[in-house]
């Protein structure tokens, strides 16, 4: 600390928390993209069902599987990152079918279908809304099911003229392909958010 000439002291010492090469180092390893290979990673089943991923000399016990394009390029672009909140990046997949072996490629798929088990709507037995949310009773494809969603936001979207998602309140989706599918009575009830 030194007083300059109005009797103010100013403080010379720099914030040990603030690493100016230490942040430059972490941004330049989050903007590297680095692509894994059957030659240059190696994943494996853990016990408790998860994946695990040996790339150089870099290993870690559990990893998670995201489709960058889920809907439009299924297999292309595939996030392998840690498993913590932050998620960081570990390395891309350029492409599920040509880079890896048959057996890491259904041990991630199966990953991924857990990650984005996304039901089919079959049929809109009943949709009830109050207060500002919306009561679904549908059954699909994997059973009958009961779920809620907002009415206001984007609980229900289009991915295309003719295809809509639908988000509940916990999180999880469902899916209806092809609403032209769908008998009058179905769409009538479906009218609030077409």
């Amino acid at each position: 600390m030194q007083e300059n000439d109005n009797n103010i002291i100013i403080d010379n010492t720099v914030d040990d928390e603030f690493d100016l090469k230490k942040m430059e180092q972490e941004t330049e390893e989050m903007l590297k993209l680095r692509f894994l290979t059957e030659e240059n990673s190696v994943f494996a089943r853990t016990e408790g069902g998860f994946v695990s991923l040996k790339i150089e000399d870099e290993f870690y016990k559990r990893v998670q599987v995201y489709r960058i394009f889920p809907f439009t390029n299924p297999d292309e672009y595939i996030s392998i990152r840690e498993p913590d909140e932050k998620a960081k990046e570990i390395g891309m997949i350029r492409d599920l079918r040509k880079d890896v072996s048959s057996e890491t490629r259904e041990m991630l798929e199966e990953q991924m279908r857990l990650r984005y088990f996304t039901p089919v709507i079959e049929k809109i037995i009943d949709i009830k809304d109050e207060y500002g949310f919306a009561y679904f009773n549908v059954l699909t494809d994997h059973g009958a099911c009961r779920f809620t969603i907002h009415m206001g936001g984007s609980s229900v979207v289009y991915l295309s003229d003719t295809r809509l998602m639908i988000t509940d309140l916990d999180g999880n989706r469902f899916e209806i392909p092809d609403i032209t599918h769908l008998s009058t009575q179905e769409l009538r009830k479906l009218d609030l958010f077409l």
